[in-house]
């Protein structure tokens, strides 16, 4: 279908449901965006280490987002949508869609001993080798265990263990849909899908005792999932019958809307979450990334991913700021005070380990650090430092991926929130010796999923000429020449802090963990 032979179908949309927020954005088919809708979703802190989400959340703020940008745009110009979402996270529901209990969410690390019972049971190396990941916690998998040792009667409810894709999926189309569904891309996030015969994995439901008919059946990119039902037109503002076609995780629908389908250009997004991945046309599994499936449909992404990224940025600035976030300038005033010390924040050195460390440590123990303490040191030193600590961080992962993969990254397309951030893209080119281009749009897996949409209603032959249609054009940052002999040393000392702070993070982990547990921590 095109918009002309479509009825004046001029418009896809892209539905991103991320970690914090649900954006529901219309694209023409140069990639310009022309409508905009966005909603918040809550994210629930529970007990120590525990993410969770209530599903109902996300279906709210959907809905939210899609009634807002439709009162910018007619619902008969839409020629289809399709849904970028956040990933390894898994809702647990009913056979009505409902869900049992709450959805764990990526962020969670609940799931910490059932990483090395299911590794014992099957080898990591097998688990490596199937799913393109090394064992960590982030991947749900992990958290099926879980619920199944500790919480049997949910785990024995479940009758489909969800990703964000296949619940929206099953809320816009219900009684028009086929049961459960969802997308390559959207599955083998979740640390079970074999991503050589891409289909859920025998010998990894076996060891789960887990039935594959309680897993959505997974589609390539592009497949027609299903239509919007009348009920869901009646609370979204779409129109009944507007076609769904399968997209799926957020960074391969970024990889996508960054036109990143070469192997020369790594997207990185600067997200709650820093996460980088260049494409590459066979598959290859390492500790120095993470495998995934390409959102073309074609070939894989290797992938690094920090999981302390804005989040981290976030979490300082509303913890040890005077008004935190509720100051419209704190991130102005930081970012010039920041500007102007000299590289390495006058000895202070962060190591960005929130939420422990997955590429290239595997360390769900790990834990960050600011190392370098002095009394001349400001708010605008350790805002520095934490920007420093995530871009050597990344330096280094594509330095070892460049290495093990045999490719060579010339550029870095960088999108997310801390995209905007002058200080942060000038960092990253000068540390990386790499041109940091900026595009046009910094709702790249909101394009990435339009992109797939416009592929399925006929606008382009494949998903890869969207790409290429619509990615639209890029600034670019050149790095800095002169900075980069003092990133290098930096770098170097770096390297080291993860293996001087390992096992004291370890001891704190295991200390904190039993406090917890005896629920005694003011003894």
């Amino acid at each position: 279908m095109t918009g002309q032979d479509g009825g004046g179908q001029d418009l896809v949309v892209g539905i991103d449901s991320s970690t914090q927020s649900t954006k529901a954005i219309a694209w023409d088919r140069e990639g310009r965006a022309v409508a905009e809708g966005r909603a918040p979703i809550p994210l629930a802190n529970p007990a120590l280490f525990h993410f969770e989400q209530d599903p109902e959340d996300w279906w709210a703020a959907c809905r939210t987002s899609l009634k807002d940008m439709l009162t910018q745009v007619d619902a008969a110009r839409i020629a289809g949508l399709a849904i970028s979402n956040q990933r390894e996270t898994v809702a647990f529901l009913d056979a009505e869609g409902r869900s049992v209990r709450p959805a764990i969410v990526w962020l969670d690390e609940r799931a910490r001993p059932e990483v090395a019972v299911l590794s014992d049971i099957l080898g990591a190396e097998t688990i490596h080798r199937i799913t393109g990941r090394h064992p960590d916690i982030t991947p749900c998998v992990y958290r099926y265990l879980w619920l199944k040792r500790h919480e049997p009667e949910a785990f024995e409810k479940t009758v489909c263990f969800a990703d964000v894709q296949c619940f929206l999926l099953h809320r816009l189309t219900v009684g028009s849909g086929d049961g459960f569904a969802t997308g390559w891309i959207s599955a083998d996030p979740m640390g079970l899908f074999d991503m050589e015969a891409k289909r859920w994995s025998p010998e990894i439901l076996a060891a789960l005792e887990l039935a594959e008919d309680r897993m959505p059946v997974a589609h390539a990119p592009g497949r027609l999932l299903g239509a919007v039902s009348e009920s869901a037109a009646a609370e979204t503002g779409l129109a009944a019958g507007t076609p769904i076609f399968a997209a799926g995780g957020d960074g391969q629908c970024a990889g996508l809307g960054t036109n990143c389908t070469s192997s020369e250009r790594a997207y990185i997004n600067l997200g709650t979450a820093v996460v980088s991945g260049v494409w590459s046309p066979t598959y290859a599994y390492d500790k120095a990334w993470r495998t995934e499936l390409a959102a073309q449909g074609e070939g894989y992404i290797l992938e690094n991913c920090l999981r302390s990224g804005a989040f981290l940025i976030n979490w300082f600035v509303d913890q040890f700021t005077p008004a935190g976030r509720d100051d419209p300038q704190v991130f102005e005033k930081l970012e010039a005070a920041a500007d102007e010390l000299p590289i390495g924040s006058d000895g202070l050195m962060a190591l960005p380990y929130w939420s422990g460390v997955m590429d290239p440590h595997w360390d769900s123990s790990a834990r960050g650090c600011l190392i370098g303490f002095g009394g001349s040191h400001t708010p605008a030193h350790v805002y520095r430092a934490i920007i420093e600590g995530m871009t050597l961080d990344q330096v280094m992962r594509t330095e070892q991926l460049e290495q093990a993969a045999g490719l060579t990254v010339t550029e870095y397309l960088a999108i997310g929130g801390g995209a905007a951030s002058p200080l942060w893209r000038q960092m990253l080119a000068d540390a990386s010796r790499k041109t940091v281009l900026i595009s046009e749009t910094v709702e790249a897996s909101a394009l990435g999923a339009g992109m797939i949409a416009a592929t399925g209603a006929g606008w382009y032959p494949t998903i890869t000429a969207a790409a290429q249609a619509m990615a639209g054009e890029t600034e670019a940052v050149e790095p800095d020449a002169a900075r980069a002999p003092r990133y290098r040393e930096l770098l170097e000392i770096y390297k080291g802090l993860y293996g001087a702070t390992a096992a004291t993070s370890h001891r704190l982990v295991a200390f904190a963990s039993q406090d917890r547990n005896a629920g005694d921590g003011n003894a």
